[in-house]
């Protein structure tokens, strides 16, 4: 058994959690009877300041063919327009028609959760976050720039394949999983038109699973239901842009942006896996970066390749160290990048001897 990664670690601090990361891998998967084959690409702002190469056509063939796509974190003061960030992540997303961003949303210990009266156990769902369509298509245009006339316009595209496919996404792995409930957030008592696409097609969608609770809240009063009451929420599908903004609390609910990671999917197909945090350039080679994020992202992407067992490890490991405050400053511990690293590895590799 063989599996093929390739692995962008990007700019700044996304080189630092990535070694990390790779190196919990490689612990992880050190018993299972799997050949890892990692490929690392050097795609970045170095590569783009030198060479003026973004993301090449090759690269982007290189990325089809393996079994997943591990990415760091971009961004660089250097190229202020984010032009690098922008066709490497969202290319890599658009291109290979990633529509799904899966984003899991657990708590793994009491003392992170922010939330008063409430515990780690209360924090466990996730969010499909339609990835392909949206405001974030790139449609629009101004008129008259930098005048008093001066138009902005952003196209919100929504079509029926797109809304029906995260939404059935959704509901499949509620089905597979185990869950009850599929909440549906958007709004459609304002944006009258794309959410009322939305509307229609879940209340459709729905019919197909019988045995699963189909649930609607608009987009404001779900950001407060997650804040009053997140145990009631199981299964969470939404746009392109809401779905960006409700990962983020939900971040702060799991502890985070440091314990936050993502996947950018097509059942069936191609994978894309990065944490969401930033590229923190100030902090690169500082060893102060929390590698967590980066780590559960691993831990990700081995379940989505048939590597469950060694997920669990990582998840394992990654929740004892949380216990036992060895992790970095952000998370309670004292650790460096590396140590944080370092204790997770041994961790996972002391619970299979």
């Amino acid at each position: 058994m063989k599996r093929r990664y390739a692995v962008v670690p990007g700019d700044g601090i996304g080189i630092d959690v990535t070694r990390e990361a790779i190196k919990v891998l490689r612990a992880a998967t050190a018993v299972e009877p799997v050949e890892i084959d990692l490929q690392t690409f050097d795609y970045g702002a170095e590569r783009f300041l030198r060479t003026g190469e973004t993301l090449p056509d090759e690269g982007l063939e290189e990325f089809r063919a393996a079994d997943a796509v591990l990415m760091g974190a971009f961004g660089d003061p250097r190229v202020p327009d984010m032009r690098h960030a922008r066709d490497i992540l969202l290319g890599t997303r658009f291109l290979l028609d990633l529509y799904v961003n899966f984003r899991p949303v657990r708590c793994l210990d009491d003392r992170l959760c922010p939330l008063r009266g409430r515990t780690a156990k209360d924090v466990d769902f996730v969010v499909f976050r339609e990835n392909t369509e949206g405001a974030y298509v790139g449609i629009g245009g101004i008129f008259k720039k930098g005048t008093a006339d001066e138009i902005a316009i952003q196209e919100d595209v929504n079509t029926r394949k797109g809304v029906e496919r995260i939404l059935r996404a959704a509901f499949e792995y509620a089905q597979a999983h185990g869950r009850s409930r599929v909440t549906m957030a958007d709004k459609s008592n304002a944006l009258r038109f794309g959410h009322d696409l939305w509307q229609r097609a879940f209340a459709e969608v729905a019919v197909e699973y019988p045995g699963i609770e189909a649930d609607h809240l608009y987009i404001d009063a779900l950001a407060m239901q997650l804040i009053k009451d997140p145990a009631r929420f199981e299964v969470i599908v939404t746009c392109n842009m809401f779905g960006d903004i409700v990962t983020d609390l939900g971040a702060q609910l799991q502890g985070g942006l440091g314990l936050a990671a993502s996947g950018n999917l097509h059942p069936g197909g191609p994978a894309m896996f990065e944490p969401v945090h930033g590229s923190a350039p100030k902090y690169a080679g500082t060893d102060r970066a929390n590698p967590f994020a980066a780590i559960l992202t691993v831990a990700m992407m081995l379940e989505h390749t048939g590597l469950g067992p060694a997920a669990r490890r990582i998840e394992d490991a990654v929740r004892a160290c949380l216990a036992a405050d060895e992790c970095t400053r952000d998370l309670g511990g004292s650790l460096g990048t590396i140590a944080a690293g370092d204790a997770v590895a041994r961790r996972i590799a002391a619970a299979g001897a």
